[in-house]
């Protein structure tokens, strides 16, 4: 019989991340990251090498595949977007390397379970047991080992609503109303605006208080409309983001995603933020050398714009695709938090 390893325990975790964290653990700020799918994901991989009080805030809109079904059949939030976090928050040893391929999990075939997450079915198991969705959440992520804990942004499922113009190829300047985030994410024409359905929704009070407490708030990346700007659409979580002492970065894409903000700079990402909050400022913006190119003067002054100054790092990964590395990720937050 082949022995397993030696430690699976949770505390345990890779030289490369120890040496990382013990390079900051003086440091060790409390930060509140917000946002959904694969961009927080990428942030929470990186922030979890820096800092072991990491708050994830998520946005709870999803509408398709597994979480959609979910949502229909219990009236739950969406989970899809809350167990990913999760599982970016699993250490890369071989108990969080586990745990991370069990959530992440899909069945297979066209049976009742064919499509399904397993780390969605579990979150909304410890839901219906406990009665309580922060408090399941809490418990998923003590069986993972997570470097930080996942809340959702509101104690609500939400629909998004965009306003897309060029979606009628006859009206090329009009503007028609897509509703539900898969909808809004995979729209032919361009998202001009989003809002939330319901309008007013409250805030998970836990995210509110993680925001408040926190050293540095950052938001992005991610997809800009359908995970990003809904966070400033909850009057409550968008007051705190405005309140807060905390130090606020806004995290750029690598590239403009098809549809939902194709054929955008980097600066008019910045500037439909702005357009969605004019009230919140932010100390740093953060962008990916290559993909700020030949246009970083009007990168800072956008950055400028909004109260901060830019920092260009190399975030990229190295294979060529449009996706952050985490070391490298991890290197620029963990300067900017010495730095400042």
């Amino acid at each position: 019989m082949t022995a397993g390893p030696a430690d699976p325990g949770p505390s345990s975790s890779s030289q490369a991340d120890v040496d990382l964290v013990a390079s900051v653990r003086p440091l060790n700020p409390k930060v509140a990251a917000l946002g959904g799918g694969h961009g927080l994901s990428a942030s929470l991989s990186a922030l979890r090498r820096v800092t072991r009080q990491l708050s994830a805030i998520v946005t709870v809109a999803d509408d398709g595949g597994s979480s959609g079904r979910l949502r229909r059949q219990y009236g739950v939030l969406p989970p899809g977007d809350l167990r990913m976090a999760l599982a970016a928050l699993c250490g890369d040893d071989a108990w969080g390397t586990t745990w991370s391929r069990v959530v992440q999990h899909r069945f297979t075939g066209e049976a009742e379970l064919g499509g399904h997450a397993v780390g969605n079915m579990l979150i909304v198991a410890l839901w219906e047991l406990l009665g309580d969705t922060v408090q399941g959440l809490d418990w998923v992520g003590r069986l993972l080992g997570a470097y930080g804990r996942v809340l959702p942004m509101a104690s609500v499922p939400l629909d998004l609503v965009a306003e897309v113009e060029g979606l009628d190829p006859e009206r090329p300047l009009g503007l028609s109303t897509v509703r539900g985030q898969v909808a809004c994410a995979s729209t032919t024409g361009r998202v001009r605006s989003v809002s939330l359905i319901p309008e007013d929704p409250p805030a998970c009070p836990e995210a509110v208080t993680a925001i408040l407490d926190a050293d540095w708030v950052v938001l992005g990346p991610g997809s800009w409309f359908t995970s990003v700007l809904p966070h400033l659409m909850v009057p409550e979580l968008a007051q705190a983001l405005v309140s807060t002492p905390a130090r606020r970065i806004v995290a750029l894409n690598l590239v403009a995603q098809p549809g939902e903000t194709e054929g955008f700079s980097p600066q008019t990402h910045l500037e439909v933020l702005a357009d969605h909050a004019p009230q919140l400022k932010f100390d740093i913006v953060l962008a990916d050398r290559g993909a700020a190119g030949g246009a970083a003067a009007e990168l800072e002054k956008a950055a400028g714009m909004l109260g901060g100054r830019l920092v260009l790092a190399d975030l990229a990964m190295r294979d060529g695709t449009p996706r952050h590395d985490p070391r490298q990720l991890a290197g620029a937050f963990a300067e900017i938090f010495e730095g400042e």
